[in-house]
């Protein structure tokens, strides 16, 4: 596949990297000579500086012949204007394009990005993407990472093990011994900076993080078993009120209505504006950073504190700064990655990388076949993909201890209807059943042909 990739930050670089690495002929266009040569040395791809809503720029990145154009640089407006001209001279098929400003979101004006209007095929909010992967996380507490699949009725969780957790040193086909009645597997392990898919004869240990696909009826009574007691919050206190924190709390005032609510934003300005857009929600104006404030806040009695200012640094101290009076559990929003991997040992509970949630909606409508869902894990290390069967696939119609999966790839689970089924030796997968798979990252390829017409690359 050719792709065009516009905007070579962390999304754009990150996206181009992945495609990259499985093949795909891939340019990436930036106005930063700085980053193109950066890229240039790093990546198996064609980088070039330029304007990219720019018609000769897009004729020099080879539009004429591409497949895909990803529109992820910093401007709106140039994201825009550049799928437009990708569809309006070069006839490219799909365009997708990175939208922050929620004023081009609101439903009023959805009619603005139909071919007739600005041909935007797919369109991405990372604010509102990484908002709900937040809510995700609250309804799981003691999650790490957690990702809704089949319209909800699967879920795939992450958690971080301890010594309290009661089947650690346990091989993994004991789970089904001892839990014959509980509908989860747990479908991969990171581990000394690896992820690997266990077989059955594997143990857990402290320190793992371990990812399993569960029936979500059955999630509440899975988490103990990883020594994950945690109650759902009853008090929450947000840092930071921008966009993903206004979506964030006018979710909670929707959906969870039990919850108290505290938000603090620095900026008077936008305080008075959340306050305006918010019903029941107390907003504080001042600094995450103030302990004075924070104790306003009561942030010692709340379960839960999510930072998600714009400053990196800024959510881990306020994220410190509540856990120290006494705040049980921390969320922090980080963008830089070099963070992300150092935090978790400060005590901070979990990270949100926005550069990763946004890669993994982007990859969704990259993917080719029958795919509804996918989420990528630890910076492309694995992705799990909800799919569908087809006929023709060498998936159906026999009992899975008969079919020979690529390496690397393990089935979670299957949906036919609205009835989930964990995986088992004598499980059979129909035609037209959704499939939830985990692949490697060298099998990701794979994956996608299981749910492509031909799957004679077994």
């Amino acid at each position: 596949m050719k792709v065009i990739v516009c905007g070579a930050g962390q999304v754009g670089s990150n996206i181009a990297r992945q495609l990259a690495r499985e093949n795909n002929d891939v340019t990436l266009i930036d106005r930063s000579e700085e980053l193109v040569r950066k890229f240039s040395d790093e990546l198996d791809v064609r980088a070039m500086v330029g304007h990219a809503s720019h018609p000769e720029v897009l004729e020099r990145a080879g539009a004429y012949d591409a497949d895909m154009l990803i529109a992820v640089t910093y401007s709106d407006e140039v994201n825009m204007v550049a799928c437009q001209i990708a569809h309006s001279i070069f006839d490219v098929p799909k365009k997708v394009a990175r939208i922050r400003a929620q004023e081009y979101l609101n439903p009023l004006w959805a009619h603005l990005f139909g071919r007739e209007n600005l041909p935007i095929d797919v369109i991405i909010s990372p604010e509102i993407e990484v908002a709900k992967a937040i809510q995700r996380r609250l309804k799981v507490p003691g999650a790490i990472d957690t990702v809704s699949f089949a319209d909800g009725l699967v879920q795939v969780i992450g958690v971080r093990l301890d010594e309290s957790c009661p089947i650690v040193n346990t091989p993994l086909r004991q789970l089904t011994e001892l839990f014959p009645n509980l509908n989860i597997i747990v479908v991969a392990i990171y581990r000394d900076e690896k992820m690997i898919v266990p077989s059955s004869d594997d143990q857990m240990f402290p320190g793992d993080e371990v990812y399993f696909a569960a029936d979500s009826n059955h999630v509440a009574r899975a988490m103990p078993l990883f020594g994950h007691e945690e109650q759902e919050a009853r008090s929450v206190v947000i840092i930071g009120g921008g966009n993903i924190g206004l979506h964030l709390a006018q979710y909670i005032e929707k959906n969870m209505r039990h919850l108290s609510l505290k938000l603090i934003e620095h900026n008077l300005t936008r305080a008075e504006n959340v306050m305006e857009n918010l019903q029941r929600t107390v907003v504080l104006h001042g600094s995450g950073l103030d302990p004075d404030l924070l104790q306003e806040a009561n942030v010692g009695r709340a379960e839960t504190v999510i930072a998600l200012t714009n400053d990196d640094q800024v959510n881990i101290l306020s994220s410190l700064l509540a856990k120290g009076q006494g705040c049980e559990t921390a969320i922090a929003l980080i963008n830089n990655p070099v963070f992300g991997s150092l935090v978790t040992s400060l005590g901070i509970d979990v990270v949100v990388d926005p550069r990763a949630t946004t890669v993994s909606e982007i990859l969704r409508h990259i993917r080719r076949g029958r795919i509804r869902g996918l989420h990528s894990f630890r910076d492309g290390e694995a992705e799990v993909v909800e799919g569908e069967a087809l006929e023709t696939s060498l998936l159906v119609g026999k009992p899975l201890r008969e079919i020979k999966l690529p390496a690397g790839t393990i089935i979670g689970a299957v949906i036919r209807g609205d009835k989930v089924e964990i995986p088992r030796g004598d499980s059979v997968i129909n035609p037209d059943d959704r499939v939830v798979i985990l692949g490697l990252r060298d099998s990701i390829h794979k994956v996608e042909e299981m749910f492509s017409v031909s799957l004679e690359f077994f």
